[in-house]
């Protein structure tokens, strides 16, 4: 319990009252009384402030929450009245809230509802440690703070957004939406999906001569993209991935757009797994169904890049020991010229088996920097260094496509759109 502004002020007010009584322009009886009557007052009011119950508070949220998305939570006082008090919500440190804190008065024996807004920055487990309370006494000569509420734990998982957002698209739809630039062909494929009749752009290799010469009229085999098959995603969370953008982490764009990429996969019927090495590890073995994009949000929401240098060699060799089957692996990482080595070594042992394809994120801030015109020296030493630093991963990106390796050199932006574009071309191509 502390002293409110207004009982400060009283006590200075009396403090000051001393002054005529020292000169003796006022009795010591009046300064004595004017001591006493604001003790009393002062005693009753924080008793009645003390005895008071402290209202009842319930915090409306669920209990998963998205990286990055604004949400409305709602907090109900049950009140012992009339009380005046403020509220604040005890949010994890970092994220932003619009709309607290909250002065209310309550009625006797009331219910008072009010809602703000809060903005979760980082993924991960997190506790409200309660609501926060600070009760006015009656003639607001003191404050008293409490803690009211249960503590309630949230996960925030990455933006899942995007995801609930495709779900209402057909699979070719959504990828047109994501960015991928599909091309089209119409009918083939590797598995047999259904006989139907001659389309104009069909091709003669897809005609059923046999079932022509029945029916008298053109008969075509449809063919669709194999299903079954396995995409694994293997991400980077070394300190490649620390870098910020766009106010996420680039391990925040990998994670998203992995995720989207797996979403439509599943949707291809394909099975999709999870392999993070680098700095945490985190494994999930190939699963089919939607069902498994709730596995892969829980598996790797609270994953977090860790400033360490990314074993490639050590990562291949454990990620061949889980995963026998042939699959495509997608390694999202950001290739420098100082790991190439490594990374090769990594790429030819994952090669024996599987299909590889890596994607090496570039900082925007680079692209952006070598445009800029340079006006002064130090700005042109600057642009020789990016463009040097560039050169260097391209060659290094040459040494993997030499080796076979399907490179993607994109920025956190184009990546979701990349990864999309390239599985479904490798759909497309019968390369599994």
């Amino acid at each position: 319990m502390r002293p409110a502004p207004l009982l400060i002020a009283l006590l200075a007010l009396w403090g000051l009252l001393g002054l005529p009584v020292a000169l003796h322009l006022l009795p010591t009886s009046a300064w004595l009384a004017t001591a006493g009557t604001i003790g009393l007052l002062a005693l009753a009011d924080a008793l009645w402030l003390r005895r008071k119950p402290t209202p009842q508070v319930r915090r409306e949220l669920p209990d998963t929450l998205a990286l990055g998305i604004e949400r409305e939570t709602w907090l109900q006082l049950d009140g012992y009245g009339p009380q005046r008090l403020d509220v604040f919500d005890l949010v994890p440190g970092g994220w932003t809230t619009t709309g607290l804190p909250r002065r209310l008065k309550l009625a006797r024996a009331s219910e008072t509802r009010f809602s703000y807004r809060l903005t979760p920055d980082s993924r991960g487990t997190f506790n409200f440690a309660g609501v926060q309370l600070r009760l006015h006494s009656p003639l607001r000569l003191w404050r008293h703070s409490r803690i009211a509420g249960p503590v309630q734990q949230v996960r925030v998982y990455p933006n899942f957004a995007p995801l609930t957002r495709l779900a209402l698209l057909s699979a070719e739809m959504a990828s047109r939406v994501v960015g991928a630039h599909l091309k089209r062909r119409r009918g083939e494929g590797t598995d047999f999906h259904q006989m139907r009749e001659y389309r104009v752009g069909d091709s003669l290799r897809q005609i059923d001569w046999k079932a022509t010469s029945r029916a008298r009229k053109l008969i075509s085999r449809e063919y669709q993209d194999e299903k079954n098959q396995q995409l694994l995603m293997m991400i980077d969370t070394g300190r490649r991935m620390l870098a910020d953008e766009g106010g996420l982490s680039h391990f925040d764009h990998v994670l998203n757009a992995s995720l989207v990429v797996s979403y439509l996969a599943l949707r291809q019927g394909d099975g999709v797994g999870l392999f993070a090495s680098g700095g945490q590890t985190r494994w999930v073995a190939p699963q089919r169904g939607l069902g498994a994009i709730d596995t892969l949000l829980r598996a790797s929401h609270d994953l977090q890049p860790q400033p360490v240098a990314t074993d490639y060699l050590a990562a291949a060799t454990e990620l061949s020991l889980r995963q026998p089957r042939r699959c495509l692996v997608m390694l999202v990482t950001n290739v420098r010229d100082e790991d190439i080595e490594d990374l090769l070594a990594a790429v030819r042992l994952l090669q024996k088996r599987h299909l590889v394809c890596v994607a090496s994120l570039r900082e925007r801030e680079l692209d952006d920097a070598l445009a800029r015109e340079a006006e002064t020296l130090p700005d042109a030493v600057q642009a020789g260094a990016i463009a040097r630093y560039l050169q260097q991963r391209d060659d290094a990106h040459e040494a993997l496509r030499s080796h076979r390796v399907m490179v993607l050199d994109v920025t956190a932006e184009e990546l979701p759109a990349a990864l999309v574009e390239r599985y479904l071309a490798v759909k497309r191509d019968g390369l599994l």
